[in-house]
């Protein structure tokens, strides 16, 4: 799995130079997207499939501050994956290596009527990947 690379924007700052808190939480969109299209899922696949996952829990911890101009480099894995709910872990950090935040975000698959999606039942395959992945996750 690649990082997403996203370079901070101007507008993504404050006035104290530093970007303000609730952009990391975009960059884990950003983050969670492009890991959905690294493993074969792209979020137009599973959206043209009528599934969503919408986010149930986020979770921060800013270690420093990023600032203007900087790349942050966000590894995305899977926690935990139950069939229904997924939790992921994302790791940002800055060029120098150094950690920026450290989040995780929890989410539930669903039908666009609103019901819960099975994965296992439903979309075995992708089933199939998540499982891989939060057993590789594991230490």
């Amino acid at each position: 799995m690649q990082p997403y690379r996203h370079t901070v924007q101007y507008y993504e700052t404050d006035k104290m130079g530093v970007v303000h808190h609730s952009n990391y939480i975009r960059w884990m969109e950003e983050a969670r997207v492009d890991f959905l299209r690294q493993i074969g899922w792209e979020l137009s696949r599973l959206e043209a499939l009528g599934v969503g996952s919408p986010v149930t829990a986020l979770e921060c911890r800013f270690r420093r501050p990023a600032v203007f101009a900087e790349d942050i480099f966000i590894t995305v894995c899977v926690r935990q994956f139950g069939g229904v709910r997924i939790q992921l872990g994302y790791t940002m950090l800055n060029s120098a290596g150094e950690t920026v935040c450290e989040a995780q975000s929890e989410h539930c698959f669903l039908h666009t009527d609103g019901s819960l999606v099975r994965l296992q039942r439903e979309l075995p395959e992708f089933s199939s990947v998540l499982k891989e992945l939060a057993e590789a996750a594991r230490p």
